[in-house]
Parts: C-alpha cells; structure tokens; sequence
C-alpha cells in the first residue's frame, strides 16, 4: 500500500539536520504542508528514489511523540490495519512477531555505542485453548501464559547482533499426558501450548533468537538462530510460540519491482518444542501418520539430510499484477516448488477486484530420506501436484473471497507440519490439508475492520472433499471429508492498555466422510470444536 509513491514502513524514519527531527510524508490531500522549499529539497535528495518530489510533503516536531495534524480517518483506519496482528500471521508478511519499531538509525560509532543504543522489546501472551469433542469421547482444556525479551543492538557499520529468549508455564490444564481411554488417541490441539515431546512439562523455555545481521539499503542477510515468513517455512504462531529457524537468510529489496530472498538452513526449532534439531531430526516431531501402504509411518529418527535450501524471487508487473516463484530444495529428501501469481483490479469508491492462481509441484530426492521404505519420508519416485484459484473483492473495510484448491491424485502433498503451515488458497486456522491427495477443497472468507473501534472480525467456510479414510496413499493422518466454520474476532486496545490485544477464535469441524463407526477417525478431527481465548502484550 502507498500513499503518493511511498510505502508505508518510511513514515517513521528519520534523518539529522542540525538536530534530530521526525519526518512524516504524506500527500498533499491529506492536509499537511512543507515549513520550507531547503527542507523539501533536503528530503527530495534522501528519498527521491521512493517518491517523487511533488509528494513531498513535511512536518517536523521536536517532541518524541509524532503529532499528526489534520490528518482524515482514512490515514488512521490505513495505520489500525497494518497495526492488528495478533497470531496466525498472514505468510507473505514479514516475521516482525516482536513489533519492533521499524526506524532508519544512523550507524553508532563505537561497538559500545551499539550496544547502549539497542533496543529492547517484550511480549507477553495468555492462551486459553479448549477442545469439545463428540459425546463419549474425552474434552480438553489448557491455560497458558508466558513472556519473553528480544534485545537487538544498533547498527555498527552495518552490523546488528540481535538475541532474545521466552519462558511458558502451565496453569491449569487437562492432563495432556493422557490419552482418550475408547480411542487410545492422544490430545491433539492444547499440547501444542507447551512441548509436545513431554506433555507433563508445566514449565517450558527456550533460547530462540541469536544471530548477526548485516543490512544495507533496504536490504540484509542474517546469520544464526532467526525467525522468518515463507510460504513453505513459516511462523504458524498459533499456539504460544512460533517455529524458529537457524542458518544464513537474506533478503534483497533494491532492485526495481524485484525481491530476491533465500538461504541455507541447518537447523529448526519447530512450534510447540523446546530443543533445537537438525533438518532430519526435525521431521517427525509431531504425530506421522501412516505409510502409504497403511502401516504406522517409521520416519521419525530415521531420515537424514545436510539442510534446506531456500530461494524465492517476486516480480511486480505494473501497479496491478505480483508473480511469486519459489522452490524448496531439502537435500536427500524432497524439493517443493510455488508458482502463483496475484492480481488487482481497481474499481470505483476505493475498491479493487482480487485474483490469485496457485501451483505447487513436489518430488521426492533420491529415496526420500531413508533407502528403507517403511522409514522414508517421501515415497521413491512419488511426486504431487496442487493447484489453486482465488477470486475477491476488498475496500477499506471489507475483504472478502472465494477460494477453491485441486491436490491430484498424483500423490500425497508433504510438508513437514513442523515447519510451518499450508500456503493454500483454503487454509483455515486448525486443520490442514498436508499429507492428503485427490483433494477438492472450496472456502469462502468475509472480513470486516471498524477502524474507531480498533475491531476487526473475520469468518470463513469451507468444504473439504477428501480420500476415503481407508485410502492410506492419499490419506495420511486418517481425516473424513469434512465441513469448517471459523469465526475470528479481534480487538486493539488504546489509552491506558495500549499494546495490549485480545483474539476469540471459534473453530467447528463437522463430519462428511464416512468414519465406519470407528472414533479414531472422529476424535479431534471432526463432529468436534475449539475455544481459542489469546491477549497479547506486546511493549
């Protein structure tokens, strides 16, 4: 989103001149005016090559604060929407899970200055999470809550050192350790609060951030233990911490049209768990479901690789066309490759038409992480196709779309879930569609935003038409076609509780496949639903 050629993310930055001044751009409609032509040219040669000089338009206060004067609701309803992040971060966006203050500071002098400069951030989160299975079959319940301190230093010479670390505790939950006593299946969804490998763990916590970060212009490239947002790798923040990863990513932002991201990752430290692993180790964590063949999946333990290797290029064409091409190379395993391309349509009333097209395609690398085929990840030989279709229309406060997603009947679509989620059109919060082919999957998705309120409310449907259960090749995990509703439901606080954010998450699954009167089937999959009840602090 612009205003007058000029991306939001440089409104807070500043440059010296004598002494230390905010600047604000904005356009001339919005009412605020230059104090000098020697200031306006000042700025026209600092950012000239994000916004040509008739959009330039500054106002200076020496106070910490930015008062913004005579500024409509459209600037404040435009802030408030970038501004309501709470969890289930959106996988195109950037892994800013701290909230820091984005600002361009000039390089310290010292590395002592660097470090007196840093700055530090916290966040604190409670979580509230409960599962209302089918009659007959156990509930669950769990509290969460848990803070953390990121601390980042300025830059010397181009250079940042950033660390940060988290702690959670357990207090009250259903005893997660114990499975349900008519299925012997084991609790599913409030687990993932805590650590997932010792469910009688009430007390967890983890060194996440720790890296070096290089950055010039609008770009840098970050070495060590990181956080990052792709659409096969991301944070799946929604439980109390994300998914971290470690190695050497860079982005490049300063080319024209073009952003160039990538990296070698060597290890990951999955959401929900507490230990670091390497890229092997780190597949199997969660549940594995079966092989294609029907016999439990052996794979955890058992699959070997010298890492991932990531590139992602996205070219803009125009104002109104985006085409995003990634691949996904994990050495010895599999290699997942995107195609998609989105496109906007600008209509009367500061509206638009949205469209998206999607193509996955994956195969598997040699045996597919283990010669034994009853220990390997991807099937020898096996590959799978996904493709996807997206159709909206969207305003100031209004988002919504139709979302459709076709997975062949090639071969089931693999992606470790503890890497991150799915980046399909018809991704809803609480299920997935890894491990599944010969998918049809339709959602449809209404937001609405009332910017005074700071409130934001989002629901979205869908179908999803999937192998029966008995078809081990092309169902994994054992889920019967099935029907979802979300109802999502966010609120900003201000004044005296600002940085504070509350989220309700309402999730109900209902059966649509055949489960043959067997609940292993139906036990936290379908006929069930989830209360999800999140605050954010975040300073």
């Amino acid at each position: 989103m612009e205003i007058c050629g000029l991306h939001l993310r440089y409104m807070s930055h500043y440059f010296q001149s004598g002494k230390q001044y905010h600047l604000l751009f904005i356009s001339r409609h919005l009412g605020v005016y230059h104090v000098s032509k020697e200031t306006e040219q000042s700025a026209i040669a600092l950012f000239g090559d994000v916004m040509s000089p008739r959009c330039i338009r500054i106002y200076f206060t020496k106070r910490k604060e930015l008062m913004i004067k005579k500024v409509p609701s459209v600037l404040a309803a435009i802030i408030i929407s970038f501004s309501a992040i709470a969890q289930h971060q959106e996988v195109p966006e950037n892994a800013a899970l701290w909230k820091e203050k984005q600002q361009l500071t000039e390089d310290t002098t010292s590395l002592f200055h660097a470090f007196k400069k840093g700055q530090v951030h916290g966040h604190f989160r409670y979580y509230f999470m409960a599962t209302d299975n089918t009659s007959g079959l156990s509930d669950y319940y769990a509290n969460s809550v848990g803070g953390g301190i990121k601390y980042e230093t300025a830059p010397f010479k181009g250079f940042q050192f950033g660390v940060s670390g988290f702690f959670v505790f357990n207090i009250g939950s259903s005893d997660l350790s114990m499975p349900d006593p008519k299925t012997n299946q084991a609790n599913r969804y409030e687990i993932g609060l805590f650590d997932v490998e010792d469910p009688s763990n009430k007390k967890v916590d983890r060194l996440e951030e720790l890296y070096l970060k290089y950055s010039w212009k609008h770009s840098h490239i970050t070495f060590g233990k990181q956080l990052i947002n792709t659409p096969f790798i991301n944070l799946q923040d929604g439980r109390m911490r994300p998914t971290e990863v470690g190695g050497l990513y860079g982005e490049i932002n300063d080319l024209k049209n073009t952003k160039i991201e990538g990296g070698y990752l060597y290890e990951l430290s999955p959401r929900s768990t507490v230990k670091w692993y390497k890229t092997g180790e780190s597949i199997g964590l969660y549940p594995s479901g079966v092989n294609p063949d029907g016999t439990m999946s052996g794979y955890e333990g058992n699959l070997e690789s010298k890492g991932i290797g990531m590139l992602g290029i996205t070219e803009k064409f125009g104002k109104n066309i985006s085409v995003k091409v990634w691949d996904v190379f994990v050495e010895n395993i599999f290699t997942s490759a995107l195609l998609q391309a989105d496109y906007n349509y600008p209509l009367k009333g500061n509206s638009k038409l949205v469209a998206g097209l999607q193509y996955i395609r994956q195969d598997a690398v040699q045996d597919g992480g283990n010669e034994d085929p009853a220990k390997t990840y991807f099937k020898k030989g096996g590959h799978s196709q996904a493709f996807g279709s997206k159709l909206g229309w969207e305003n100031s406060r209004w988002q919504t779309s139709l979302n459709y997603t076709r997975i062949t009947a090639d071969g089931r679509y693999l992606m470790p879930r503890e890497w991150g989620r799915d980046p399909l059109f018809t991704f809803l919060p609480r299920e997935r569609n890894e491990g599944l082919g010969d998918v049809n999957a339709y959602m449809a998705r209404v937001g609405y935003s009332i910017p005074k309120a700071r409130l934001t409310l989002q629901t979205g449907i869908g179908y999803y038409d999937l192998p029966d259960v008995t078809n081990f090749a092309l169902n994994k995990y054992g889920i019967p076609s099935y029907t979802q509703l979300n109802v999502d439901v966010r609120h900003e606080f201000n004044g005296f509780l600002k940085g504070l954010e509350a989220q309700l998450l309402f999730v109900y699954k209902g059966k649509s496949g055949n489960s043959y009167e067997n609940d292993k089937y139906v036990i936290n999959k379908v006929d069930m639903s989830s209360w999800n009840v999140v605050f954010n602090y975040d300073f």
